[in-house]
């Protein structure tokens, strides 16, 4: 049923786009007859964003890869360096979020472990909408930040990391099964922020797989029910990755291998000293404008880095 619901709203997609090609046609014969210039100047307005509009449907066409079209489950991990690095893993956290909502995607924070100062040491976010996986796949990776520390009294110049893992989110056991005996349950009081309740209560979730070991807590809901299904949400995305993994390391094996996101291989630089550049290692696609990255405008990075990989043999 999901799948059919995103294909009639393709097909919908399409034709009204064919009806407003169609009107502008007509308004552009009806302007031509009349000599009206201010018709004229609606048409041309109009005609740019049919023209943008087609772009982008366009640009949709690159995202058919399976699970391209499902929400995303994304994951920040703070790298090696303390407070640096947290806060730099923090920094993320609000530039996806602020991407989430420049773009109409619904973002849900799953889970965070706060720093020990400042920052997140990780944070897990479920963000809603369609093509979501598709876009954010380009962002799994590591980002290294170059800054003047605030937290150094010399002020120092820093490099931080932090890992952002990308995870299409399962459809349940459609995609993954997971039997009752195969996962260990445990709750525990909420360490973060949210009031007295969470603190009191054993709102908080850990679930173990048990064949695969996989760890996955869950303590920002004020509801051991809600948070339970959160951290079942990010199991099943992290078993249905694994499975992925395997069948893409097969097809890997062929091509003659690949390379894995590791501390060693960043995907993007931030810097902010003693320039301000940001730029992506694998397109080369790079801006000046920090600002506006940080605060969410990564559509670019994004599009030149799916567009790159055109052709390219999964």
């Amino acid at each position: 049923m999901r799948q059919l619901g995103s294909l009639r709203e393709s097909v919908q997609t399409w034709r009204t786009l064919g009806k407003n090609v169609t009107d502008l046609i007509e308004m552009a014969a009806l302007a031509t007859e009349e000599h009206d210039e201010k018709l004229e100047e609606e048409i041309q307005c109009e005609t740019e964003n049919i023209k943008k509009r087609l772009d982008d449907l366009e640009f949709q066409l690159i995202l058919s890869e399976p699970y391209d079209e499902r929400d995303a489950i994304m994951t920040l991990h703070a790298g090696a360096g303390g407070t640096e690095s947290q806060d730099w893993a923090d920094m993320l956290l609000r530039m996806y979020l602020r991407w989430a909502e420049r773009n109409g995607y619904q973002a849900e924070i799953l889970d965070t472990s706060p720093g020990e100062e400042t920052g997140i040491k990780s944070a897990t976010i479920n963000i809603k909408g369609r093509h979501a996986y598709g876009y954010l796949k380009a962002e799994h990776g590591v980002h290294r930040l170059v800054r003047l520390s605030p937290f150094d009294s010399d002020h120092a110049r820093h490099t931080s990391f932090a890992l952002t893992e990308v995870l299409p989110e399962a459809q349940g056991d459609t995609d993954v099964h997971i039997s009752p005996e195969e996962i260990k349950v445990d709750t525990f009081k909420s360490s973060g922020p949210g009031g007295q309740n969470m603190q009191k209560t054993s709102s908080a979730i850990r679930i173990t797989h048990i064949p695969t070991g996989i760890v996955v807590t869950c303590q920002s809901q004020r509801s051991q029910h809600q948070n339970k299904e959160s951290a079942l949400k990010v199991l099943y995305a992290r078993l249905l990755e694994i499975e992925r993994a395997k069948k893409e390391q097969e097809k890997a094996n062929l091509k003659g291998g690949r390379i894995d996101a590791g501390w060693g291989n960043q995907i993007r630089s931030y810097v902010l000293h003693p320039y301000k550049m940001v730029k992506d290692h694998r397109t080369d696609y790079e801006t000046s404008n920090t600002t506006a990255v940080l605060d969410g405008a990564i559509d670019d990075f994004i599009k030149s880095y799916l567009r790159s990989r055109v052709g390219d043999t999964k």
